[in-house]
């Protein structure tokens, strides 16, 4: 078969399609797919940097997520799926390939009326939201809700499911054209992080509560300024740390209003191990 290696680490160049050998067949619980589209995350471009490399017996090639059709099924698989279906996965690796082995645990339907290209998009970003911000943080309908990079694959999901559900959406993000995006998809506050400051907008549009939850994906540089805007009881989820790791906090906000701070590890390869 055909898969995309990482000939040395490097830029996009690095990237070549190469015949590889063929993957044995699925084990106990584990299904073939045929990949039909693959999406391209963050983790992706930091492995193929040479930064991050897969863990122990995951696929050499890049790829978290994919799409395509169901060929072969191993024992065991459940019965909702068959052979011919169309389903979209999380996976550990391996994604850029025309064929990858995942356990069906990690497989999910294609919904009706989205495209096999678009589903390759949908596994990463609906696992790390369900999972983070209302299996873990349970945000609930009529609760407030602050996205952090609102524009990004994480946000976009974030805002629909969130107001699909009911709830209040706050987003940061750093341009017009990104906050008309996410105004577009139903956010009903959105800052530009650039021009505003976020603590002061969300005191003033909750008449000085705060919001319920915070997905944040900066980390350091924006973890006092989370806390100050969490109302009581609120829930600090972060998700990644792309503003830096180390800062300095004052606690006592997370006292007098009782607020929690919870942590997700950096790729889906985890959660993938756990599903």
């Amino acid at each position: 078969m055909r898969a995309v290696a990482i000939a040395s680490p490097g830029g996009p160049e690095a990237l070549q399609v190469r015949e590889v050998e063929d993957l044995p067949a699925p084990g106990e619980g584990e299904v073939l797919v045929a990949v039909a589209a693959a999406g391209v995350n963050r983790a992706d471009t930091v492995q193929r940097q040479g930064r991050y490399p897969p863990p122990p017996g995951a696929s050499p090639y890049p790829g978290l997520e994919c799409s395509g059709t169901i060929l072969a099924l191993g024992a065991n698989v459940p019965p909702r799926w068959a052979v011919g279906d169309q389903v979209c996965a999380l996976l550990t690796g391996g994604g850029y390939a025309e064929k990858v082995v995942v356990p069906a645990g990690q497989l999910l339907p294609v919904p009706e009326g989205v495209s096999l290209a678009d589903a390759a998009g949908l596994p990463e970003v609906a696992c790390t939201v369900w999972s983070t911000v209302f299996m873990t943080s349970h945000l609930s309908p009529g609760e407030s809700f602050l996205i952090h990079g609102g524009s990004s694959g994480i946000g976009t999901f974030a805002i629909q499911i969130a107001k699909h559900l009911g709830i209040k959406v706050f987003v940061t993000a750093g341009s017009e054209e990104k906050l008309a995006a996410c105004a577009g998809l139903g956010a009903d506050v959105c800052i530009n992080y650039k021009t505003e400051e976020f603590v002061a907008r969300i005191k003033e549009e909750t008449n000085g509560k705060g919001v319920d939850v915070i997905l944040d994906n900066v980390g350091g540089p924006y973890l006092q300024r989370n806390l100050d805007s969490l109302a009581v009881d609120g829930r600090l989820f972060i998700i990644g740390f792309m503003g830096g790791t180390v800062t300095e906090v004052n606690l006592q906000a997370m006292l007098a209003r009782r607020l929690t701070i919870q942590v997700a590890g950096l790729r889906s390869r985890s959660l993938a191990n756990k599903a």
